[in-house]
């Protein structure tokens, strides 16, 4: 199949901003595309070659492309920085300066997907000593056989810049309109999804195998499993009574969720966004090959830095020092953790999702070996208020967020966010009290003491509807100069000349960044305003949201993708649930 019939959609794509729209579009192209390539359609359109979990990232970045476009084009890169500057958008740069080719074009050769995708494969495993050289020259061999529509989409995907507004659920809805043509499917399509992690993997098999294999979709070692989420409420007494009365409660620990895969001696572990870390932790494998018995397993935990003479839990800005690629067998020795088991999905051939909570419980007390350094998470079943609170009070004693509280004939629903598990850091007061997850769009240069780096960040929730990002404060205070400096480094490999095409905007930075870097914030309240875009006109026409009096909480959330942050949803719950509240509290006192 050819790239030029991708390319096409990109653009038809590109070119709205309705949902239902660019879903008939992606499944016309699914449609087209031969069953044996439909896995690799799905990848190149999400802007990947592979699924996250494999860890193969093309990575090539804007100034080593516009050396490939100099070589194609003829420009100079001169040339091309200053078209880079105007347009934004290494992919628009090619083609407007690959409109004339000149005689490279009367020896090219049609560009097939197979092709593309192969040419990108091969870019991104080039490791080593002249690796750079040799995913240039791959690059240009694509560019001198690609028109200049072709040559902007396969260098978008080629930087991680593709942004056509596809979010994973519109793929969803577009594979059932596909390969049923009926949306309705989609549940269908999207359990397979969660359990695999893999859109491609699940494409492929409805192509070829159809509806009624994908229902039978089970479990595969190897692939992560889409974790099941918590929702939020304010009390203890309103979780109560979600539950019909009783609940389990869990201690909310202050590290990073895993989830460990084992087939026989073969092991994976796996963050919350799906990526494989398994190097990253060496000495999670072996403690799970000593304290956890069972031939095949999938289970779910929380890593935690610890005090390896105390047992003490240490903050999570310690754990953090895990998260590298090299010097591992030090962070091991400097920075040891132990893992605590919450839960088990699957046990020698079962799936153990469709049990309820307590008797996977049951289950995962019955192969784990406690020690120093493996637990299960504190758990505790409570009727009364009362019983939370004391909860609750042990829990923050021992250097814990808080609970995560779950109904007791709950399943495990992977990729779901509902009220069966419900987090509860403390009891709220018509004031925020529980952290945000916001991702930095933007930036505003300092002054004084902080010139010559960012003075303030413009932050944005994740709409997942629209599948875009909407502002929703500024926040310059919580920072000290070592985060300032952290910060303006981190920054440089994501920051763009312009605002990106999916951050909704009536506030202009003095620097904008594709959205990316995930951090943690407070604030006093959340308010109605004309300035940020979260929510807007859905509780007040010409309004949306703001974060009243944010502040910086020292945490930089690595461990969480752009999709796992706070969501606008999820903000206006909270505003609605603040009102409710507040005005709860204002009869009390009349």
């Amino acid at each position: 199949m050819l790239y030029s019939e991708v390319a096409a959609t990109y653009e038809a794509m590109e070119a709205t901003t309705k949902r239902l729209e660019l879903t008939q579009l992606l499944a016309d192209l699914i449609v087209k595309t031969p069953n044996e390539l439909v896995d690799k359609v799905i990848y190149l359109t999400q802007g990947k070659i592979h699924p996250d979990f494999m860890g193969i990232e093309i990575g090539l970045a804007d100034r080593s492309v516009m050396r490939a476009i100099a070589f194609t084009s003829g420009h100079s890169l001169k040339e091309i920085e200053k078209k880079y500057y105007h347009f934004g958008d290494i992919g628009s740069v090619a083609e407007d300066l690959l409109q004339n080719k000149g005689q490279i074009t009367l020896f090219s050769e049609q560009l097939t997907i197979e092709r593309v995708h192969d040419v990108l494969d091969r870019i991104a495993k080039a490791s080593g000593l002249g690796s750079l050289g040799l995913r240039l020259r791959l690059l240009n061999r694509l560019l001198a056989d690609a028109s200049p529509k072709e040559a902007k989409y396969i260098l978008r995907t080629a930087t991680g810049k593709l942004r056509l507004g596809i979010a994973d659920y519109t793929v969803l809805d577009a594979l059932a309109l596909a390969f049923t043509n009926d949306k309705g499917n989609r549940p269908k399509i999207e359990r397979a999804y969660n359990l695999s992690g893999d859109l491609g993997l699940v494409a492929n098999n409805l192509a070829l195998n159809g509806l009624k294999k994908i229902e039978k979709f089970h479990i595969k070692l190897g692939h992560p499993i889409r974790p099941m989420l918590a929702e939020r409420l304010d009390s203890g007494k309103a979780i109560l009574e979600k539950m019909g009365g009783t609940a389990a409660l869990e201690y909310k620990l202050d590290g990073e969720r895993v989830q460990i895969s084992c087939d026989s001696h073969k092991f994976w572990i796996f963050s919350r966004r799906l990526e494989n870390i398994t190097s990253q932790y060496p000495d999670l494998v072996e403690l799970s090959k000593s304290n956890l018995k069972g031939k095949e397993y999938v289970v779910e935990g929380e890593v935690v830095a610890i005090d390896i003479n105390t047992g003490a839990y240490l903050p999570f800005q310690e754990l953090m020092h895990r998260r590298r690629k090299h010097g591992v067998e030090k962070a091991v020795n400097d920075y040891p953790v132990s893992i605590n088991f919450f839960d088990i999905l699957f046990l020698n051939g079962k799936d153990l999702t469709g049990l309820p909570y307590q008797k996977r419980r049951n289950i995962l007390v019955d192969i784990v070996k406690d020690d120093a350094r493996v637990n299960i998470v504190p758990s505790k079943v409570a009727t009364t208020v009362e019983e939370i609170e004391e909860f609750m009070a042990s829990a923050i004693t021992d250097g814990c967020e808080g609970l995560v509280v779950k109904d007791q004939k709950s399943v495990y629903r992977a990729g779901a966010r509902e009220f069966a598990w419900i987090k509860l850091k403390r009891e709220y007061n018509g004031e925020i009290t529980d952290s945000l997850d916001l991702i930095v769009v933007g930036a505003f240069h300092g002054r004084g003491r902080r010139k010559g780096k960012y003075g303030a960040f413009l932050l944005a929730s994740y709409d997942p509807v629209n599948n875009d990002f909407r502002t929703v404060c500024k926040v310059g205070t919580g920072f000290s100069d070592e985060n300032l400096i952290k910060f303006f480094n981190i920054l440089i490999p994501i920051k763009i000349p312009n605002k990106p095409n999916n951050v909704v905007s009536k506030i202009d930075a003095d620097v904008w960044f594709n959205p990316q870097v995930v951090i943690e914030v407070m604030g006093s309240e959340i308010t109605l305003s004309s300035v940020h875009t979260v929510a807007m006109d859905t509780v007040r026409k010409g309004n949306g949201l703001a974060l009243r009096f944010p502040k910086f909480m020292g945490r930089i959330r690595s461990d969480k993708g752009v999709s796992d942050s706070t969501s606008n949803t999820e903000l206006l719950k909270m505003y609605k649930r603040q009102k409710k509240l507040i005005s709860k509290h204002s009869d009390n006192t009349h």
